[in-house]
């Protein structure tokens, strides 16, 4: 069931242990499992540990929580989030990249939190030919209604992963031959450099940008040149104007003209 009137929630919600406990015995995919605070115990403790070994965050919260999500009260301590989209591999997105002949063509985004922001750079993604997007399970917005609706659609038609570590799925890229382009204001010129190969473009949220580990992990980071007294764009703007210089080259590459 899903909550009514609840924009914000981006899963369908599983209510009850043997409801969970049945999910994790079968591989369900679950964003989320929430547990009655201070009520790990017996099956609950069961499915925190199912849950720990697949790599999906428990978190215990009060009983009102899991009231307001059930709205009749009927959870038994525990609410699971399953994705309301189904989110692929990020093998599939390479091996859609490989099917139509092209270069690949990725977009992760990291510690985008605002809805609204997640929307417009996956309708940007889909129209650019991105291959896929990838997100983290954690410090991310998930896709829910206001996505859908920012997105016109796009999510519909896009690849869209989420993983539990970016970074490693960055040395993955890598050994692919993916170059891993990080959006940073230290960076090259974006006009400057080499986005013609296979790439994976990796953006940050607006303030705290990129984390370390990520832009350590990058081949090389690109910043937009900027004219005017403001130091930076909404993380959505960015997006769009760094995918739209690989669709650019790429088109020069194949035709010797530009956009």
């Amino acid at each position: 069931m899903k909550p009514e009137n609840d924009d914000n929630v981006d899963e369908l919600l599983l209510m009850g242990r043997n409801s969970v406990l049945e999910a994790l015995n079968h591989g369900k995919s679950l964003d989320k499992i929430l547990i009655k605070k201070g009520q790990v115990e017996g099956t609950l403790r069961v499915v925190a540990a199912k849950a720990k070994e697949r790599g999906i965050p428990v978190q215990e919260v009060d009983k009102s929580k899991l009231d307001e999500l059930s709205n009749s009260g009927n959870h038994q301590g525990v609410v699971a989030m399953q994705p309301a989209i189904a989110y692929v591999e990020v093998e599939d997105m390479l091996e859609l990249a490989r099917i139509r002949g092209e270069k690949p063509f990725l977009v992760i985004l990291d510690g985008i939190t605002d809805t609204h922001n997640l929307g417009a750079i996956i309708r940007t993604a889909e129209a650019a030919g991105v291959h896929g997007v990838i997100l983290p399970k954690r410090r991310s917005a998930g896709i829910n209604s206001i996505v859908a609706k920012t997105s016109a659609g796009a999510v519909e038609h896009m690849m869209i992963a989420r993983v539990t570590n970016l970074t490693e799925i960055v040395k993955k890229l890598k050994k692919e031959g993916i170059w891993i382009t990080c959006a940073d204001l230290k960076g090259t010129d974006l006009h400057g450099a080499d986005l013609d190969g296979p790439v994976a473009l990796v953006i940050g949220a607006e303030g705290s940008g990129v984390s370390r580990l990520l832009n350590e992990n990058s081949d090389f980071c690109v910043k937009i040149p900027m004219f005017g007294q403001i130091a930076s764009l909404n993380a959505s703007v960015a997006a769009g104007i760094i995918m739209y210089e690989v669709v650019r080259r790429r088109r020069s590459g194949k035709s010797g003209g530009s956009l």
